[in-house]
């Protein structure tokens, strides 16, 4: 492989990095979000969850 293609892969690599990093971070906050609405929902009067 040519220098080319290794620094090709370590791109890539990063960038995978970076998506996968930014994807566990939106997966994070739905968590929180769900979970902040399924205790507040009852105080506040909103519909339950399920």
């Amino acid at each position: 492989m040519s220098w080319l293609g290794i620094v090709l892969v370590v791109v890539a690599l990063y960038f995978a990095l970076k998506v996968a990093g930014f994807a566990l971070k939106l997966l994070l906050w739905a968590l929180v979000l769900f979970g902040a609405y399924w205790f507040l929902a009852p105080h506040l009067g909103l519909p339950p969850v399920f």
